[in-house]
């Protein structure tokens, strides 16, 4: 079991932190470079990546995210049944669900669990799936589920190929359902299929809030939290790192682009804040990570 550790109260954050433009330093690949946007057919993932239906913002925030890597990374074929949890305002689905779509795939988005005291977020699942019926031809019949304290399956057991953690575990933490979160993945996914992680890396050493009021989680604590649900670890990898991250920032993650917090969550902006040295930095340092469940 994971060590003790410390405790913090925390409001549960909706969806996953946004995050923005500024390069990092590292030497950018092919795929990196920005592409003349394609206007139909998602038959590959690079195409997908390349359409015209991004909007110029998510397309901008490619030299951060690496889609075509970190799906690479995370064995992502034609075809395949994907599980994608909490999406957001969609900024990966608009990848997914084309390319699934055009390969005869299948994807399952696990939407925020629907709270009546919680307006804003039932908004962003509302937003979501206008923007999936906006163009039913472009993304398929993406099946819409929920995960929440209390949601049942997010897809059918034992039926999905690839389930997709994006830059959620601290939201998760937050709520008091991360550990559930595994869990579900874990009963979702096929014998040998793979649980792909992206998630804000903290710095190895420090004492883990558990509800990560930061939005920062350290490497070891999910790989652990992986572990006790049942999966086995199948690789880390570095597409999504940012060294100039120190992790330090006076409002967490969020400080950083393109949230760009100058006050507490809550609270009204700052105007005189200094945002160019955490400009500088660009988004988080990540880590990407891939498991498997057990056949």
């Amino acid at each position: 079991m994971r060590p003790e550790l410390s405790w913090s109260r925390r409001g549960l954050i909706v969806g996953g932190a946004a995050t923005g433009l500024v390069g990092c330093g590292r030497k950018k690949t092919a795929s990196e470079t920005p592409k003349a946007p394609v206007k139909g057919g998602a038959d590959t993932i690079e195409a997908s990546v390349a359409g015209t239906w991004r909007s110029p913002a998510d397309r901008a925030r490619d030299i951060w995210r690496h889609p075509v890597e970190t799906l690479g990374f995370w064995e992502l074929k034609p075809g395949q049944t994907v599980v994608e949890f909490w999406p957001g305002a969609g900024w990966y689905t608009e990848i997914l669900a084309p390319f699934l779509a055009s390969t005869k795939g299948k994807l399952y988005a696990a939407t925020l669990q629907a709270d009546p005291s919680d307006p804003a977020a039932a908004e962003i699942v509302e937003a979501y799936r206008r923007k999936l019926n906006e163009k039913p031809r472009l993304y398929g019949k993406v099946e819409i589920t929920s995960f929440g304290p209390t949601t049942g399956p997010v897809a059918p057991a034992g039926s999905a190929d690839l389930v997709l953690f994006l830059r959620n575990v601290h939201n998760w933490m937050a709520g008091g359902i991360a550990e559930k979160a595994f869990k579900d993945a874990l009963v979702a996914l096929k014998p040998g299929g793979i649980l792909g992680v992206e998630e804000h890396r903290g710095e190895p050493g420090r004492v883990q809030d558990v509800l990560a009021a930061d939005g920062y989680v350290q490497e070891a604590y999910v790989i652990q939290m992986a572990k006790e649900a049942g999966f086995i670890m199948a690789g880390s990898s570095e597409i999504n790192a940012n060294p100039k991250d120190t992790k330090d920032h006076p409002f967490g993650v969020w400080t950083l682009p393109p949230t760009r917090l100058s006050a507490p969550r809550g609270e009204p902006a700052e105007p005189g804040f200094d945002h160019a040295r955490y400009d500088a930095i660009g988004e988080s340092d990540r880590m990407t990570l891939k498991f498997v469940k057990p056949k």
